[in-house]
């Protein structure tokens, strides 16, 4: 999937101008990274919002147009507003094509309604992590990493080391490749391998 970004630059800075912006239906923003100096930007809020609620938007390299020139970039922050649907900042960073990503991908859990465990045994799939930090250049990053299911029955566990990764895309997670990543569970309890990750009871006073 590709997103397309329009945005304008901007020579006023500092808070009441922000409000200006925001009362007029932008988000100001901030391009960085790269060899090029740092860019105050701003860019309809609507457009944005809408683009926000996008999964993989979170994940893909952005076409970003600022004042008609195109610049690829990733998302790395924003902010929103406590309570109601207002992006108040967005921060983007430039790609270099020649220099790896880091950033977090989701998993999309596959197969779960074939799988053994649930499908004849009426297990639970217990999904202990749902994003992984990986490498990859911009060419190779892909949307999503896919984790199938389809051959796991009650007790089984699917770790880190078992994700089979696009090329050219490693696991950068602070975690071990044995930390568990989903599994499957019995109605009454499971193994405790496949319940890893879920906090323990606090202790009794």
């Amino acid at each position: 999937m590709s997103f397309e970004v329009i945005a304008n630059s901007r020579k006023t800075q500092g808070t009441s101008a922000s409000r200006r912006l925001r009362r007029a239906g932008a988000v100001p923003g901030i391009v960085y990274g790269g060899a090029a100096a740092p860019i105050a930007i701003e860019t309809a809020h609507n457009d944005l919002l809408l683009k926000l609620k996008k999964e993989a938007f979170h994940s893909s390299i952005i076409t970003l147009v600022i004042d008609g020139k195109k610049e690829q970039v990733l998302l790395r922050d924003y902010q929103t507003h406590a309570y109601r649907p207002l992006v108040l900042h967005v921060d983007f960073q430039r790609v270099d094509a020649t220099h790896e990503l880091h950033i977090k991908l989701p998993l999309h859990f596959i197969n779960e309604e074939i799988a053994p465990g649930i499908k004849l045994n009426g297990g639970l799939v217990n999904h202990v992590m749902t994003e992984v930090e990986v490498s990859c250049l911009a060419k190779d990053l892909p949307e999503f990493i896919e984790v199938d299911l389809a051959n796991m029955n009650i007790g089984d566990s699917l770790h880190l080391g078992d994700l089979k990764l696009p090329k050219g895309v490693k696991l950068t997670h602070a975690a071990g490749a044995d930390t568990v990543v989903v599994g499957i569970v019995g109605k009454g309890g499971g193994s405790d391998e496949a319940a890893e990750g879920e906090a323990a009871p606090a202790p009794a006073a």
